[in-house]
């Protein structure tokens, strides 16, 4: 038997709640995590706050927290316009509260201020943390690596199918002036939110199941405010983006910040609109260089042509040159050749008449009838001449040829 009387679970609540008040006579700071956030109908809102261990996800601690109504309408917009952040689950909070305690609901936090430049100072410090962690893991510029295709038609879309900017990026893209033929394909996803980034995460391995027929991924969404832009400032979903083995182009809306993924992914575009313009001045870029490459040829064939032309005329003209010169040196080699020829043919008539004049002057004084005018004779034996007296014998008859008639003589 216990040696008090036992209390009443109600009393013993009292009691403590009565300890509650009397340690905690006034508001206090408290820092926690939001694990749970919830607004009902009347504009009552309330939290769950945790504490975890520092370098581990272990909960330390738990409470309830409540934001009336009344301190909601103030703190809301002061605390959004400050951060840039809606309260939800995963954000700090360093907040001032009531502590009670209540017989029926136990101990809870009667928030009445908070002070959003804490917040904004461990969603920095969260955000470093992040890139640090990305980049250790040798990932951070993996996508950013990736090169562009030179002209991305077919392009897989990560957005939300009832967003503005998805209809605003597709009339874009697939009305552009230029005529442009693009293929686009969505991937529905969940843009804003605590399911943000699981759902794009889905949506890329939705994508990757196509393997390489996607030359690029764009992630957009409709224009927003700066407090939408947290739910992309997650790791996994960075470190998902930073290793996709495909051109990421981002235009999730914000034209001064860059999210996680805007840092990570392979081209960054403020708007849907944006990265439509991207695309079609991509291959806008393409054509021009074709069209530079194709008349560069032209101009290069025609101007070889014309080389060639012109110089084939100057090997006709040489030719011409050469052919004329030719036959001008064969004339005159001819008419030297004749001239020479000529000249031969008369020294050697010259030559052989003088030739014939001696010969005709040794004929004239060989001639017999000049030799028997000089005193001498001709012997003839049967009408031959005697050369020798071997020739005749002892009662032969033989003539004598004198200049003026012939003696016939008979050997003795």
């Amino acid at each position: 038997m216990a040696e008090q009387e036992p209390l009443g679970l109600f009393e013993l609540n009292r009691q403590i709640r009565m300890v509650v008040q009397a340690g905690f006579p006034g508001s206090v700071w408290v820092v926690g995590e939001i694990s749970d956030f919830s607004l009902n109908r009347n504009g009552h809102c309330y939290l769950e706050l945790i504490e975890k261990e520092p370098d581990g996800n272990k909960i330390l601690a738990r409470t309830r927290a409540t934001i009336w109504a009344s301190s909601w309408r103030m703190l809301q917009p002061f605390f959004e316009s400050a951060t840039g952040q809606e309260l939800m689950p995963g954000i700090k909070i360093l907040v001032k509260a009531d502590v009670e305690f209540h017989e029926l609901y136990s101990i809870s936090l009667n928030i009445r201020d908070i002070e959003p430049s804490f917040t904004v100072g461990d969603l920095a410090r969260k955000r470093q943390m992040i890139l640090r962690k990305l980049e250790e893991a040798g990932i951070f510029d993996m996508n950013r690596e990736l090169e562009m295709p030179l002209v991305p038609q077919k392009i897989a879309i990560i957005s939300s199918p009832t967003a503005a900017g998805y209809g605003d990026f597709t009339d874009q893209l697939l009305k552009n002036q230029s005529g442009f033929v693009f293929y686009t394909h969505l991937f529905p996803a969940v843009m804003q939110g605590e399911e943000t980034s699981s759902s794009i995460i889905a949506a890329l391995d939705r994508v990757a199941g196509y393997g390489s027929f996607f030359d690029a991924v764009v992630i957009i969404r409709g224009g927003g405010s700066k407090l939408d832009l947290s739910s992309f400032d997650d790791f996994d979903l960075g470190f998902n983006v930073a290793q996709f083995p495909i051109p990421v182009i981002t235009g999730i809306g914000h034209e001064q910040d860059d999210s996680i993924i805007d840092l990570v992914a392979n081209t960054r575009c403020k708007t849907p609109t944006a990265v439509a313009e991207f695309l079609i001045s991509r291959v806008e870029e393409f054509e021009n260089r074709l069209d530079y490459s194709v008349q560069t040829t032209i101009d290069y064939v025609q101007s070889f042509l014309s080389d060639e032309k012109n110089s084939l005329a100057g090997i006709m003209e040489g030719m011409r040159l050469r052919i004329r010169g030719y036959k001008d040196y064969k004339q005159l080699e001819l008419s030297q050749l004749m001239m020479r020829s000529k000249s031969s043919v008369v020294h050697y008539f010259r030559l052989h008449q003088d030739k014939l004049s001696r010969y005709e002057q040794i004929s004239t004084l060989k001639d017999p009838v000049n030799i028997l005018k000089m005193g001498y004779s001709i012997t003839f034996k049967d009408g031959k001449p005697v050369k020798s007296v071997a020739q005749v014998t002892t009662g032969e008859l033989i003539t004598t040829q004198l200049t003026d008639g012939q003696v016939r003589s008979k050997i003795s």
